[in-house]
């Protein structure tokens, strides 16, 4: 068993917010990634895919999810499964932003939209 402390948490930000990871294989050696996302107020994700299935569940705030040609409406106590190699973007409420835990496969690798790029494993996912 492993245990991660709340204060060795890894904090990762974008443009768009902070990821905060709890478990990953660089961090408790874990076989699945799960970590926080905190989107501030009209942040809009970029349009990309991955290569493992995530799930995503919202705490706090709202969100509209664009996923494989669809559109949906999430705010907290949603839940959203995203399936490998389909097309995704998550745009953040414009007055409230949002909160949510994500996890997905350990290794998960980020992909270009257009399947033509591999970004890699973001930092978070590590």
């Amino acid at each position: 068993m492993t245990v991660i402390r709340g204060t060795d948490a890894r904090r990762s930000e974008t443009a768009n917010g902070v990821m905060t990871t709890f478990a990953s294989p660089s961090q408790g050696g874990a076989s699945r990634s799960l970590w926080r996302v905190d989107a501030k107020p009209g942040a809009e994700g970029p349009l990309h895919d991955f290569d493992g299935e995530q799930v995503w569940t919202w705490l706090t705030g709202a969100a509209t999810v664009e996923l494989g040609g669809q559109t949906y409406q999430v705010a907290a106590g949603d839940t959203v499964v995203m399936p490998p190699r389909t097309v995704r973007r998550v745009l953040a409420d414009p007055d409230e932003g949002y909160a949510a835990v994500v996890t997905a496969p350990a290794g998960a690798r980020a992909l270009a939209a257009e399947g033509d790029g591999d970004y890699g494993v973001p930092p978070w996912i590590a």
